[in-house]
C-alpha cells in the first residue's frame, strides 16, 4: 500500500489564481544527480541551457565525432553504427508479441484514416485580372524524435510519422536514444516499420536534435523536427529553431477533468491517475461543481494507485502537481479551463456536448465518460502530440498541415496593372519604396504606349 494521497484543494479565487497560466519560462531546475553528472562531464557546474548550447555547438562543428562522444558520455553507449539497418526493424516487428503488433496496426490505421481528412489541396482560379491561387507542397525531409526515458513510446512515433506520411513527406527520419546492450527498443523499431518511415538513427538527447538540424556525415539535415523529449531535447529544439522548423516545445503532459455531481468518482480518479502515471512532472487537474465529489476523490486516488506498478510516480505527481478546484457552475469551470489551456480536456458531466462550443483553449477535448484521454493516447485517431504548458492558447496538435507548406501563386495580366497600379504605387510611396512604385509605373507606361 502507498500512503494516503494528499492533493491540493482550491476554491474560488485561489483556484483561478493557481490555474491561470501566464507563460513564465524559468530556468528549469535539474535534479542534483544530473547537476553533479554535468559537472563531472564538463568540468564545472552547468545549467540545462548551458549544456544544450555546448552540445549543439559541438555537433554543428564536429558532426559524427561529437554525436558519438556525447552518446558515450550521456547514454553510456559506444556507437559502432549510428544508423539502424532496416533489416533490424523488420526483425523487431517479427519478434514482438502478436497481440502488441495487432494493437499497433489498429492504432496506425485509425491515425491514418483520421488524418487523411486533413489533407489540403492546391487551388488555382482564373479571374478577370489574371490567375491566382496557392500550391500545397509537402516538406521534403523531417526528423522525428522518439523518447526512450522511463518507458519506450511507440505510440508517439505512430502519432507523428503517420500524419507526415499522409501529408506526402518524401523522407521521414526517426531518432531514438540507445538503451542498454540491445540498442533501440524493439517496440520502437517495430513501430518504425509499421509507420513506413525511411531511416532510423540510434541517437538521443540534445545531440540528436543538433544532428537532425545541421546534418552530420551520417545524419542528413532535415527541414523540420518533431516529437517530445526531456528538458534537454526541448531546449535543443528551441535552440535550433530558425535553422530548422520545429513542431513545439513540449512541456510535461497534463489533463484537466471537468466533472459534476453525475460523474462516476471511480472514472474521474482513473482518468487523473492515467495522466499522473506518465511522469512525476505530469499534472492531473480536476475542476468540479460538486463538493461531495471533491471530498471523495483523494481516497479513491489512493485506492486505485495502490494497485498500479507506477504508484510511486503517481503519488509524487499528484502531490506535487495535482489540483482539485471547486467552482460554482459549469460556466465557471469552462472559464477556468480556458484560462489553464490544457493539453487534454475531459468532460465528465451530465451534458458534455453543451460545454464543447464554449471551449476555446485545449489540445484535445474528450467528450463523456466513454471517451477517456487514455483512448486518445492510442487508438482514437487524432495525434496525441498536443500543445502543453498553456500553449493551446495559440497552437494545435500535430496534424497533416504541420508537414505541408503553402506557395502562393500570382499570374496577373495587363488589366491588373491598369486597375491595381495606382493603389500599388500609392502604398509603395507611403513606405518610401520608390523602386517598387517605378516597377509599376514602367508597366503602366508600357501598357499605354504599347
Amino acid at each position: 500500500m502507498i500512503e494516503s494521497i494528499t492533493i491540493r484543494r482550491l476554491d474560488g479565487d485561489a483556484a483561478v489564481d493557481a490555474l491561470t497560466r501566464r507563460g513564465e519560462q524559468p530556468e528549469p531546475a535539474l535534479p542534483q544527480a544530473i547537476l553533479d553528472r554535468n559537472a563531472e562531464i564538463f568540468g564545472h557546474p552547468m545549467t540545462a541551457h548551458e549544456v544544450v548550447e555546448r552540445v549543439v555547438q559541438d555537433v554543428h562543428a564536429e558532426g559524427d565525432a561529437a554525436v558519438r562522444r556525447y552518446t558515450e558520455l550521456f547514454d553510456n553507449r559506444t556507437l559502432d553504427r549510428i544508423e539502424v539497418p532496416r533489416a533490424t526493424w523488420q526483425a523487431a516487428l517479427a519478434s514482438i508479441d502478436p497481440e502488441l503488433r495487432s494493437a499497433m496496426e489498429i492504432a496506425a490505421e485509425r491515425i491514418r484514416s483520421f488524418h487523411q481528412r486533413q489533407v489540403r489541396q492546391s487551388w488555382i482560379e482564373t479571374e478577370r485580372l489574371g490567375v491566382f491561387g496557392q500550391l500545397i507542397r509537402p516538406l521534403e525531409r523531417i526528423g522525428i524524435y522518439t523518447p526512450g526515458g522511463s518507458a519506450a513510446l511507440p505510440s508517439s512515433l505512430l502519432m507523428t510519422a503517420i500524419p507526415a506520411r499522409v501529408a506526402g513527406v518524401e523522407e521521414i527520419i526517426i531518432s531514438a536514444p540507445p538503451r542498454g546492450e540491445d540498442g533501440i527498443s524493439p517496440v520502437i523499431l517495430a513501430a518504425a516499420e509499421i509507420a513506413q518511415v525511411d531511416r532510423v538513427f540510434a541517437i538521443g538527447g540534445a545531440q540528436a536534435i543538433a544532428a537532425l538540424a545541421f546534418g552530420t556525415e551520417s545524419v542528413p539535415r532535415v527541414d523540420k523536427i518533431c516529437g517530445p523529449g526531456n528538458i534537454f531535447v526541448a531546449l535543443a529544439k528551441q535552440r535550433v529553431s530558425g535553422s530548422v522548423a520545429i513542431d513545439q516545445i513540449a512541456g510535461p503532459t497534463e489533463t484537466l477533468v471537468i466533472a459534476d455531481e453525475t460523474a462516476d468518482v471511480e472514472l474521474v480518479a482513473a482518468d487523473m491517475i492515467a495522466q499522473a502515471e506518465h511522469d512525476v512532472l505530469a499534472s492531473a487537474i480536476l475542476i468540479t461543481t460538486s463538493s461531495e465529489l471533491a471530498d471523495r476523490i483523494p481516497a479513491e486516488l489512493t485506492r486505485q494507485a495502490a494497485e498500479l506498478e507506477r504508484r510511486e510516480i503517481i503519488l509524487r505527481s499528484l502531490e506535487a502537481n495535482g489540483v482539485i478546484a471547486v467552482v460554482d457552475s459549469p460556466a465557471a469551470a469552462i472559464d477556468l479551463a480556458n484560462a489553464y489551456a490544457p493539453e487534454h480536456l475531459c468532460l465528465l458531466v451530465r451534458d458534455p456536448w453543451a460545454l464543447v462550443p464554449k471551449v476555446r483553449n485545449a489540445g484535445g477535448i474528450f467528450v463523456g465518460e466513454a471517451s477517456p484521454e487514455a483512448l486518445g493516447d492510442y487508438t482514437a485517431g487524432p495525434s496525441h502530440v498536443m500543445p502543453t504548458s498553456g500553449t493551446a492558447r495559440f497552437s494545435s496538435p500535430v496534424n497533416v498541415g504541420d508537414f505541408q507548406k503553402v506557395i502562393s501563386l500570382a499570374a496577373a495580366n495587363d488589366a491588373a496593372i491598369a486597375e491595381l497600379g495606382a493603389a500599388t504605387i500609392a502604398l509603395a510611396k507611403a513606405e518610401g519604396l520608390t523602386g517598387h512604385a517605378r516597377a509599376i509605373e514602367r508597366r503602366l507606361r508600357r501598357n499605354i504606349t504599347g
